[in-house]
């Protein structure tokens, strides 16, 4: 009985592994660190210019940066998730793209 767990396990893994594309780690690997509070690994946005002025931000400003940041790593991950599931080896430029947004780079 216990070979036959192993053995199904062993078939699942490969199959898993055969259908991954050429970026499904580094993205497995993104989506961990930004899911877990304490990598210190969250989206980001730009600077804006009030914060150059040295202008304090309100709560209301800092949770719409965090809303925009979050809506935008959504959608580039969207993406990188979509390349690399036509196996289209272009995901690696939007996953290099995906780490620079949270910080990785």
């Amino acid at each position: 009985m216990k070979r036959i767990l192993v053995s199904c396990l062993v078939l699942a893994t490969s199959v898993a592994m055969a259908h991954a594309g050429p970026c499904s780690s580094e993205i497995e690997k993104i989506e961990k660190l930004v899911a877990n509070p304490n990598s210190g690994i969250a989206p980001t946005a730009r600077q804006t210019v009030g914060a150059q002025l040295n202008r304090q931000p309100t709560p209301q400003s800092v949770a719409r940066a965090e809303q925009k940041a979050d809506a935008h790593y959504d959608e580039v991950l969207s993406k990188a998730k979509a390349l690399d599931a036509a196996n289209n080896s272009d995901c690696k430029k939007v996953v290099d793209d995906l780490k620079l947004l949270v910080g990785m780079q």
